[in-house]
């Protein structure tokens, strides 16, 4: 009977490959969050405790992180050199990345 339950969980599509490609998920476990800021999930744990990143949406009791959210407390982390808002303004506006990220 286990065997035959691990067989259709196995069958099933990831979440991942049902949606395209190009589609770019606005949710995110803890892990992926984690992997999203290249830092490892405990170090996550810690910047979410301190308040330097978002606190998760709750869905059923599953946390769940805004990309958007995640993203916009990652811009205001300061750079080494000194403040943020020195260097940002000194970004080149209307790059790709930037246009991908606001939907342009």
């Amino acid at each position: 009977m286990a065997t035959a339950l691990n067989r259709a969980q196995n069958d099933r599509p990831r979440r991942s490959a049902i949606l395209p490609t190009t589609l770019q998920p606005f949710g995110v476990t803890r892990e992926q969050a984690a992997a999203l800021l290249s830092i490892s999930p405990s170090l996550f744990d810690s910047a979410v405790e301190a308040g330097t990143m978002p606190q998760p949406r709750v869905l059923r009791g599953r946390n769940i992180w805004s990309v958007d959210e995640l993203w916009d407390s990652f811009l205001a982390l300061p750079h080494k050199a000194g403040a943020a808002s020195d260097q940002d303004e000194q970004q080149p506006q209307g790059n790709a990345f930037d246009n991908a990220k606001k939907g342009q």
